[in-house]
């Protein structure tokens, strides 16, 4: 054990990841005692300091654009604009607008000897971001870490370096307005890889590693982490439009749901169709798609209807295209899409388009996904628009955090007990 322990401290030496552990230990036990007012002062100034560093962010996002020579879905991951560090800053203050998670009683009694117990949440301790290609995914997961009380150790992708640094650079600002310590949010110092097993073998060191990218990345973080994880491989979403579905709603929805926006995890990956509407209407919504740029693979039923459609593959079904591109296959009815979705899912979002309630109500308790919504497009699958002012993930395990990971899902709990003196004999 003592040789597996100095193994694992060496692999952390080489990396360079104790030198970010030790500073982030001491800075989340300070934060995890700051009183809310601090921690909110902080998030409202990062964001101040955002704004303020627009042309700076700027200007360290197109040292990363230039460098990418990635598909056109991916730059568009990579891309910071005017509009999206203000929503970065807007973010940050929405966060700071919650209430505080830590703290909170979550349940209280008391025994018949007289002791009284409460269940009280507090911060988690050290988390372990690892991340690709999006950079405001720095921002969100570093607000979130604030105001739940837990410090935060960033690794982007070495494609957003220049942006991620720029980033961590104003939320440190932040923190030192409000007098908390600057290792709260700290950055690995460069693309090296080796920092992501460093991450994963920093058992002591990080509490929670969350990695958010590729399924590449995700499947390596839970084959190798020593450090417990929160994640979800991939966003393989479906939407299913019923017999009872109105053609506009379903136009408008699946519209949104494929192609708002193409790279994300919360994209619909898979429209799944009813045999009853399929002859009439899915002829419409392909054509509303194709007209945005969507292309499309199908499978023989699909095809039967609309024969210049590619043919699909199993294998195409199990995939996540994170690109204008649709997987399309028609299905008897409710009971068809759920059987499609519980071969194909990666257990994220499904969606549902019907005016039946007793379908919808079927589809909703018939899947065994993180989320599932009715007549709402999947890309509302997001912390910001649940409410939780920003999100660090999304997790389609089934302890701990499901969904949109927010506040209240960077808490753990600890347990009060108050006597007056009493012995167990």
């Amino acid at each position: 054990m003592g040789s597996q322990s100095q193994t694992l401290s060496a692999e952390r030496e080489i990396a360079g990841i104790d030198a970010l552990i030790a500073p982030a230990r001491a800075a989340a036990r300070a934060l995890a005692t700051a009183p809310r007012a601090r921690r909110d002062e902080a998030l409202r100034a990062a964001a101040a300091a955002l704004r303020a560093r627009e042309e700076e962010i700027l200007a360290a996002n197109a040292a990363d654009l230039a460098a990418s020579t990635a598909s056109a879905a991916f730059r568009d991951r990579l891309t910071l604009t005017p509009a999206r560090i203000e929503a970065m800053a807007r973010g940050l203050e929405d966060i700071a607008d919650l209430p505080d998670p830590v703290g909170r009683v979550l349940a209280a009694w008391e025994r018949p000897n007289g002791l009284k117990l409460r269940r009280v949440a507090v911060p988690i301790g050290v988390i372990g971001m690892i991340y690709e290609s999006r950079p405001n995914v720095g921002a969100d997961a570093a607000g979130l870490c604030i105001k739940s009380g837990n410090a935060v150790i960033l690794r982007g992708g070495s494609e957003s370096l220049h942006s991620a640094r720029a980033i961590q650079a104003a939320i440190a600002a932040g923190l030192r307005v409000a007098g908390l310590p600057e290792a709260c949010v700290q950055i690995v110092p460069d693309a090296d890889r080796a920092h992501v097993g460093a991450m994963l073998a920093a058992v002591g060191g990080i509490d929670l590693i969350i990695p958010r990218g590729g399924k590449s990345l995700v499947e390596r973080v839970l084959r190798e982490a020593r450090v417990p994880v929160l994640a979800h491989a991939e966003g393989l979403c479906h939407t299913y439009v019923d017999g009872a579905a109105d053609p506009e709603m379903a136009r408008r929805v699946l519209a949104d749901a494929k192609m708002r926006r193409t790279g994300i995890c919360g994209a619909t990956e898979t429209l799944l169709i009813d045999r009853a509407i399929a002859p009439a209407l899915l002829p419409v919504l392909v054509a509303d798609l194709r007209e945005k740029g969507c292309g499309f693979v199908a499978d023989d039923r699909a095809r039967a209807i609309l024969p210049e459609l590619p043919p699909a593959t199993a294998q195409d079904f199990a995939t996540e295209w994170l690109d204008a591109k649709l997987s399309v296959a028609v299905v008897n009815g409710v009971e068809g899409a759920l059987a499609h979705i519980a071969r194909f899912s990666s257990n994220h979002t499904e969606a549902i388009i019907t005016e039946d309630a007793a379908v919808a109500e079927r589809f909703l308790n018939g899947t065994d996904s993180a989320v599932v919504m009715w007549n709402a497009s999947t890309q509302f699958c997001d912390g910001g628009e649940f409410g939780f002012g920003a999100e660090i993930g999304i997790a389609t395990g089934k302890l701990h955090a499901r969904g949109p990971v927010g506040l209240e899902q960077l808490t753990t709990f600890r347990y009060d007990v108050r006597g007056t003196g009493q012995v167990r004999g």
